[in-house]
């Protein structure tokens, strides 16, 4: 692993580009996770682990290994300033020792986002803002030359409500101890595809 793939000395400001806004909601598009912003992370990402286990639950490592690394594709949401939730894909290569990962047929491809996590604070649920945190993910992701399919983990059941070209690519039983059963889906990207629901509220985009 490269000195140019991961940052072992992150600098204390998060450096960020504005990709969307409505009203006092805002996402960015992460260039790199200042230390500033590590314990908000991991607090958030503290909601995710009864459902998706402890193994979701950032930490200082992961925020390096995942956020800033070269190939990810981190976003994250603020209301007023505050951080409320993030999304990030990133290379299936990275998580070669999953064996999952390195049974997927597009592993080594260099073809694959894999979504780490997604997560919106359940007080900010309701009014659109994670439907719109998703929709630019998918969106910049299908910008990406080499990408072609997005894959994750969600609970049984879950995919079957997501649009788009959609396939479960296999089921595992007691998903990180969590006792319950989740789907591995790929999602493959179609390039003439804008991912915007029409019930989403006004979004204003920045490029």
């Amino acid at each position: 692993m490269g000195m140019a793939e991961l940052n072992f000395q992150p600098e204390s400001e998060s450096k960020s580009k504005i990709i969307a806004s409505s009203g006092p909601f805002q996402i960015e598009l992460m260039e790199h996770i200042g230390v500033n912003d590590f314990s908000s992370l991991i607090r958030i990402s503290e909601s995710l682990a009864e459902e998706y286990g402890p193994a979701a639950v950032l930490t200082a490592n992961t925020i390096l290994k995942y956020f800033n690394r070269e190939g990810s594709l981190p976003f994250i949401a603020r209301f007023r300033g505050e951080i409320i939730g993030y999304i990030i894909g990133v290379p299936l290569e990275i998580l070669g020792r999953e064996p999952w990962a390195r049974l997927d047929i597009n592993f080594g491809k260099d073809n694959t986002l894999y979504t780490y996590a997604f997560v919106i604070q359940s007080q900010y649920k309701g009014n659109g803002y994670a439907k719109m945190l998703k929709r630019v993910y998918l969106n910049w992701a299908k910008k990406q030359e080499s990408i072609s399919f997005i894959t994750g983990h969600v609970k049984e059941g879950v995919s079957s409500k997501f649009t788009g070209n959609i396939r479960i690519i296999d089921r595992i039983e007691n998903w990180q101890g969590t006792g319950k059963i989740f789907e591995y889906y790929r999602r493959d990207l179609d390039p003439e595809r804008i991912y915007a629901p029409k019930t989403d509220p006004p979004l204003s985009t920045r490029v």
